[in-house]
């Protein structure tokens, strides 16, 4: 069985390189980018299996991207991370099929338990939507 590829989305460099590693570390294929568009590029051409998507980034919102990839790709799993949980960003991502937020508190706080238990619940979807 191969890795299980990543993308993370999140336009802060410091916090991609955190979470990188610690994606890495947990056994998986890794693809970042820095933006919206990149990530919508990086979605359409690389497939990923999860992806990863900041909720607030200075070109597009988390949602915005997600709403593109959602285009061509309607059932890849996703975890959004958001530093601003409100109601209706909550409402119009759980629309878009998101499959957990995580809290992104700051780049050194410690998401990991967090962030791992979203990609397991976005493996557990993706091997049951298969």
């Amino acid at each position: 069985m191969s890795k299980k590829v990543i993308l993370l989305v999140d336009d802060q460099e410091d916090l991609r390189k955190v979470i990188g590693l610690r994606i890495k570390s947990w056994g998986y294929d890794l693809i970042e980018a820095q933006n919206g568009q990149e990530g919508i590029d990086a979605a359409k051409t690389q497939n990923p299996d999860i992806i990863i998507l900041d909720y607030m980034m200075p070109d597009m919102d988390g949602i915005s991207v997600l709403a593109e990839i959602r285009k061509t790709n309607k059932t890849i799993p996703v975890v959004m991370f958001t530093a601003y949980p409100n109601k209706m960003s909550m409402l119009e991502s759980e629309k878009l099929g998101v499959s957990s937020f995580v809290p992104k508190l700051s780049t050194y706080s410690d998401i990991q338990p967090l962030l791992k238990a979203a990609i397991h619940m976005a493996e557990k979807k993706q091997d049951k939507d298969a």
